[in-house]
């Protein structure tokens, strides 16, 4: 199945779209993997931290949308958290279908001021644009559990910018290592009625499963999850070694983190509603 635009793989309310951080190519194969299994859509996502990670954005671009275009199920190719136009203009000529511009540490008028010019090239190449209102914390460590976004600002703001999905600040961080994050469910509700375009939940890896349902449930579309995966990964490689201190091979023990992330992914999609849950005594994988 090819790339899809986010258009096409945005869902109705009351149902959640997964996206996930990539950070290297065992990353996307194993979140594709994890899709295919839930037989749900999937947003394969790179950051601009993981670009810098590379030594620029082209191979590891080039690697997700190799592995989304053989996807089973749509895959939309993302750039998240870009501070930088030219990042988004690469990306878009790569053949990204969406794009986040994260101007929020800039000065409301300047947010946006540069938001909305980089939302009308990203139109005008077809290409869906995200944008962030209200402090998220987590960033350089600071996490600000009690910022919260307006959602009259927020309904001002996508009108002023023009962007088509919005991520606001609800009461999580980004980076958490704990999944015990209360978020506020009936703000969550005034902005999903105040504002016209899908609402996007970063931070995600320090909500609970009932809680990441409730966001859903409550008017979140977009669910984005870096950490959580990375601390699946990162744990099922330390079992894999730790059991066979004689391994060297990469292959054998990087595979063990890929075999566990795609098993999470398929999890977390049914925990947001973007596949339905197997049924009771139904092999899992």
């Amino acid at each position: 199945m090819p790339l899809v635009p986010m258009a096409e793989a945005v869902p109705s309310r009351g149902r959640g779209l997964g996206a996930f951080n990539v950070i290297q190519l065992e990353h996307a194969e194993a979140i594709v993997a994890g899709a295919e299994r839930a037989g749900a859509p999937v947003v394969l996502q790179v950051s601009e931290n993981c670009a810098a990670y590379h030594g620029a954005l082209a191979p590891i671009a080039q690697a997700v949308l190799a592995v989304g275009r053989a996807a089973a199920v749509p895959v939309v190719a993302h750039l998240d958290h870009a501070t930088s136009a030219g990042l988004v203009r690469e990306a878009v000529e790569l053949g990204f279908g969406s794009v986040m511009f994260d101007a929020s540490r800039l000065p409301h008028d300047a947010n946006v001021t540069a938001t909305a010019e980089v939302a009308a090239r990203c139109h005008a190449a077809g290409v869906w644009v995200e944008a962030e209102l209200g402090e998220i914390g987590g960033k350089d460590g600071v996490h600000a559990p009690h910022a919260r976004t307006d959602p009259g600002e927020a309904a001002g703001y996508v009108a002023a910018t023009g962007v088509d999905a919005l991520a606001v600040a609800v009461g999580t961080s980004h980076a958490m290592l704990t999944r015990d994050t209360v978020l506020d469910l009936p703000l969550i509700a005034r902005l999903a009625a105040a504002v016209p375009v899908p609402l996007v939940l970063h931070g995600s890896s320090g909500v609970p499963d009932g809680a990441l349902t409730a966001a859903v449930e409550h008017g979140m579309t977009k669910i984005n999850i870096a950490t959580h995966l990375n601390k699946v990964y990162t744990g099922a490689v330390r079992d894999r070694l730790g059991a066979d201190p004689a391994l060297v091979d990469p292959r054998r023990y990087i595979a063990a983190g890929r075999d566990a992330v795609a098993a999470e992914v398929a999890r977390l999609l049914t925990v947001i509603r973007a596949a339905e849950p197997p049924e009771a005594g139904a092999a899992t994988g």
